[in-house]
């Protein structure tokens, strides 16, 4: 390349190379997602409907008793302002409840992205779609727990 004027003839790859998601449902009108977070694994099933939420076959706020849990649980649902327009089943399994609840909400804003890709910038710039990777570190030989020491004596 000589000078700069051949630039000019080259197209623009950007345009090209664009990433386009395209809806992935099965033959029920349902898309599935997997969810993580901690030790917990969760599998969620989204379709249209009236906005029940079925989580290892009891009712969300059954199985999720605390307010908070709950309230992370619809987060999503929240943000895409699509309150009440899915039925969510979910099986949860490992970690405790707090785990558990940030898997199914990781799940269940992945199958909503695959249900209706319109909703993943919202949902991406709100950070449900990013996998929360914090896991519990292990413990150390010659510590108490993973960082904690014995009580020191001097005699």
């Amino acid at each position: 390349m000589a000078d700069l004027s051949s630039l000019k003839d080259l197209a623009p790859a950007s345009e090209a190379s664009a990433p386009v998601h395209v809806r992935k449902v099965d033959t029920l009108g349902r898309s599935y997602a997997t969810g993580k977070r901690k030790n917990a694994v969760a599998r969620v099933w989204v379709k249209a409907g009236s906005g029940k939420i079925i989580i290892n076959g009891r009712d969300f706020s059954a199985y999720f008793a605390r307010p908070v849990l709950q309230m992370i649980l619809q987060q999503p649902l929240v943000a895409a302002a699509r309150s009440g327009q899915f039925d969510i089943i979910a099986t949860v399994a490992g970690g405790g409840l707090s785990g558990q609840a940030g898997a199914v909400r990781h799940g269940l804003s992945k199958a909503l992205t695959y249900f209706e890709p319109g909703l993943r910038g919202v949902l991406k710039k709100g950070g449900f779609l990013t996998r929360d990777s914090r896991v519990v570190e292990r413990k150390k030989y010659g510590k108490a727990k993973a960082r904690r020491s014995f009580q020191f004596s001097k005699r």
